[in-house]
């Protein structure tokens, strides 16, 4: 048999090599385009886009405003007055040569101390209750909507670095099998650069798997099929946006006007209140007027009548219910108290967390991560050439991909932390995108 020529081997190896270089030169350039999603349907969106997808299609805010309109029906029921009652009787068995007695009668409740008005008071507010809750769903759910899609984004870029590596390290392992046992490259070698990329291969399937679940929760959202990869659209620009655009009383101002959560609070204490009056009301007992006819069955043959009825409050004034509501008033004034000092201290904390991911973003230099691309690229023509050994090129590019992913959840944090403080404020004062 003929052995490869130690010269002819030397150059082709040099091929290789170079080949692994182009590889990695041309997946910089490239868009993002992981490999595990190549071949399912793409959406590409931008937030604004998805935002209007959301409230279009979402099942959850479907039904929640099927429970908004469920509520308002109950106005109308609480606005209606007792029907009047009407009763008939017909003697049976009379005397022979007796007419037959017959009697009627017609009675309506008369609602006092105005418990009509009082009911339609508290459906109105229970009403603004059920708004107020389908406006916090919305405004939770559009918080999730948006932080899932600023991670993917991130979280993508990160995954594309080990998806580079991974396709350059391959070409090198390749190129190293073709001449393994010629003495070019030692074994040693070969499996150091292979456990490397086994552990590379580990690392980005566990981003993979995050991308996937963070993925889940978008088209959950979105309410599209599993099959359809959303790619989200960012604006580059959201990043640079600085926090401190807004005074902290503006922020807090639009919290309290805006917060549903808080204005959820404030519904309660109301609710609570008419609650007690209605209860207060309910003491006084209502008056039943009667009008009653009679055949034969009287003295007169003939008996027509007025009458009233009430019940004596002499043992049930609803005192228990009473106390019940005047404690729920109490009750709820303490947890509007503590919504407010939360949502104040959420607020201040929230643009608190804002300035120091913004200042960590500010420290950092904007040509750091093109640097650090040119810097990989030249470190494999090294490696490539022999002039850096496998230690020093194992070494940097563990130090190259850290610094990725820090780099990449220093952005995350700063874009989500003016995500927040929308949240906190219930206002888009950060981040707006136009469709």
């Amino acid at each position: 048999m003929g052995k490869i020529n130690r010269g002819s081997g030397i150059v082709g190896l040099f091929f290789l090599l170079l080949s692994a270089a182009s590889v990695w030169a041309q997946n910089k350039a490239a868009p993002v385009v992981l490999a595990n999603y190549a071949n399912r349907d793409t959406l590409r969106l931008t937030i604004p886009e998805a935002e209007a997808m959301f409230v279009r299609k979402n099942l959850m805010l479907l039904a929640q405003q099927y429970g908004v309109d469920a509520t308002r029906a109950l106005i109308l029921q609480a606005k209606l007055y007792p029907n009047p009652n009407f009763s008939f009787a017909r003697g049976i068995n009379q005397p022979d040569g007796e007419p037959t007695e017959l009697a009627g009668q017609v009675q309506q409740e008369i609602v006092l101390t105005r418990k009509i008005k009082k009911q339609v008071d508290m459906a109105r507010t229970n009403y603004s209750l059920a708004e107020d809750n389908l406006k916090d769903v919305l405004r939770t759910l559009k918080y999730a909507l948006r932080s899932g899609m600023y991670n993917i984004h991130y979280l993508r870029q990160i995954a594309k670095v080990y998806d580079e590596e991974i396709n350059a390290l391959q070409t090198v392992v390749d190129a190293y099998k073709k001449v393994e046992g010629d003495n070019y490259v030692s074994e040693a070698e070969i499996v150091q650069v292979q456990a490397q990329l086994y552990a590379l291969q580990s690392e980005y399937q566990g981003w993979v798997d995050n991308i996937n679940d963070q993925e889940s929760q978008l088209r959950l959202l979105v309410q599209v099929t599993p099959s359809v990869y959303v790619v989200p659209v960012i604006d580059p620009t959201v990043v640079k946006a600085d926090p401190l655009t807004y005074g902290v009383g503006t922020l807090l101002d639009s919290a309290h006007v805006n917060r549903t959560d808080y204005k959820i609070a404030k519904d309660n204490l109301l609710l609570s209140k008419q609650n007690y009056t209605y209860q207060k009301a309910l003491a006084v007992p209502d008056i039943y007027l009667a009008g009653s006819y009679d055949a034969h069955g009287s003295a007169w043959p003939y008996f027509e009548s007025m009458g009233v009825s009430f019940d004596l409050p002499v043992f049930n004034r609803n005192q228990g219910n009473i106390k019940n509501a005047q404690l729920m008033v109490k009750s709820n004034g303490a947890q509007l108290e503590s919504t407010e000092k939360t949502v104040d201290e959420q607020v201040c904390r929230g643009l608190q967390k804002a300035i120091d991911a913004d200042k960590l973003y500010k420290s950092i230099d904007p040509a750091f991560a093109s640097k650090f691309d040119t810097l990989a690229t030249k470190m494999l023509e090294n490696y490539r050439v022999r002039n850096v050994n496998l230690l020093t090129f194992q070494s940097f590019y563990d130090s190259y991909k850290t610094n990725i992913e820090q780099l990449n959840t220093i952005l995350y944090n700063k874009v989500n932390s003016l995500e927040s403080l929308n949240l906190l404020t219930g206002t888009d004062f950060y981040n707006k995108q136009k469709l």
